[in-house]
């Protein structure tokens, strides 16, 4: 059987460089693949508020905590086929690999088909429930039910550039982002305008382009990887194998489950604030979206540090080199800091302009301007508990991680964010964002330290 390509892929057992070294050659694709990530959608928000007005903008942010729930639990499924990706390539065996692949490529299909579904049934009475603002809901209903339409096809090509990542390789994926995003550089305006005769879409135009952007990319990825003869191609094999091995599966699904349901405790926790947020209308609304995309270029970079280190562990663990697990938490935790802490300050000294791009109403820019001061410093904490927690993830241990993110969230973020909106309005509920990140790095940092470190020290004995 072919092997996985090794050109891109980085080497962490090379002891001729430092560890943070290797990790930044595996980080660096990485985080321009996010930033690219946050780019298209960053635009995407541009085109909509500028060409259609502040009314589009509320309409795609009053579902993003939903879509956001959606594509997290996604990913903390296929954080689990991360974990065993990397501890089978790390030992060698390439075969498991793909059969890891397989078989989580298969139940990624059969979650988007049934999600895509239940979506078009009940958007309405969803974004109803979400207290979406009567003026936008016919938008935010539209734009919804065609992003649902989109996860058969989006879903599956998260799910090959987590397994690519798991083996080393940043590169890959990097290069076909590199491809969607500026198709929907064109495709969106392309809508929105209806170039070339096209009709005008509308709000819609942001979820269209994003669905075929996004297809044409993963065709791409698939023929790249079938011409080069890529362990991971889709093949024969790769079919079978998309019919569930029960050990596999429920190995992915025994370490993702845990942080998949983390991820939807966060989203569920967005959709919550949201509610909240919606009660001071559609500019408070719009405001929530706008420093989103901001918080994304700041929080993007740090979930790949997280993921990073979540792999670069499982490649330690599996060669059995639990030696090396100290060099990557420390140099995770210091190109946290260091790049984290420059994008922030960055973020600081341009707040108005870089909220100026997406909202033009004075009222919604001061919203989004206090919320920018508020909460950005936080997310420095939240890229050192990523860390922290993606190596013991890493060792496939996932339930006190797990427990910990989800108490921090609902037992600290969600009530103070309402008892603090009681006494300081709109600001309180930003407040509950870094109260809940100091909350999680101690728990998360205690655990590590005292409990799992210790465990494996005695492995070691």
């Amino acid at each position: 059987m072919a092997q996985p390509t090794r050109r891109p892929n980085v080497n962490i057992f090379d002891e001729s460089r430092p560890m943070w070294r290797t990790m930044t050659l595996f980080l660096v694709p990485l985080m321009v693949a996010n930033v690219l990530q946050s780019a298209s959608q960053t635009f995407t928000y541009v085109f909509l508020g500028r060409m259609i007005g502040t009314s589009a903008l509320a309409a795609v942010s009053a579902v993003f905590p939903v879509i956001f729930l959606l594509f997290s639990f996604l990913i903390g499924i296929a954080s689990g086929s991360t974990v065993l990706i990397g501890q089978a390539y790390g030992a060698g065996d390439h075969h498991r690999v793909k059969k890891v692949a397989g078989t989580v490529l298969g139940a990624t299909l059969l979650f988007a088909v049934i999600v895509a579904i239940v979506g078009e049934l009940f958007a309405p009475a969803m974004l109803k429930a979400l207290g979406t603002p009567a003026l936008i809901l016919a938008q935010s209903d539209a734009y919804t039910r065609v992003v649902f339409i989109s996860f058969p096809l989006m879903f599956p090509y998260i799910s090959y550039t987590t397994f690519l990542r798991g083996t080393g390789d940043a590169q890959t994926p990097l290069g076909f982002l590199i491809i969607s995003t500026l198709l929907s550089l064109v495709f969106t305006p392309m809508f929105i305008a209806g170039w070339f005769g096209l009709p005008h879409f509308g709000v819609v135009s942001a979820a269209l382009a994003g669905m075929l952007s996004n297809g044409v990319a993963f065709a791409a990825l698939i023929v790249y990887l079938h011409r080069t003869k890529h362990a991971l191609r889709f093949d024969a094999e790769m079919a079978r194998d998309m019919i569930f091995d029960p050990k596999i599966l429920w190995l992915v699904l025994r370490i993702g489950i845990p942080t998949g349901i983390q991820t939807i405790m966060v989203s569920l926790a967005e959709i919550a604030v949201i509610s909240f947020v919606n009660r001071y209308g559609p500019s408070a609304t719009a405001a929530y979206g706008a420093v989103n995309q901001v918080v994304s270029y700041v929080q993007f970079p740090a979930i790949s540090i997280g993921i990073a280190a979540s792999i670069f562990g499982a490649q330690c663990i599996g060669a059995r080199r639990e030696d090396k697990l100290g060099a990557v938490v420390r140099s995770a935790v210091g190109l946290n800091y260091a790049i984290g802490g420059v994008l922030i300050l960055i973020c600081y000294l341009f707040a108005n302009d870089v909220l100026g791009w997406f909202i033009t109403d004075a009222a919604t820019l001061h919203i989004g301007h206090e919320l920018l001061m508020i909460t950005l410093w936080s997310y420095l904490l939240f890229g050192n508990s990523a860390v922290v927690s993606g190596v013991v993830r890493s060792s496939g241990d996932v339930l006190w991680p797990t427990i910990n993110g989800i108490f921090a969230i609902w037992g600290v973020e969600v009530p103070a964010a309402y008892l603090l909106m009681q006494h300081f309005g709109l600001a309180g509920v930003w407040m509950g964002y870094p109260i809940s990140y100091v909350v999680v790095l101690t728990a998360q940092f205690t655990y590590y330290e005292f409990f799992w470190k210790r465990r494996t020290h005695e492995r070691l004995a």
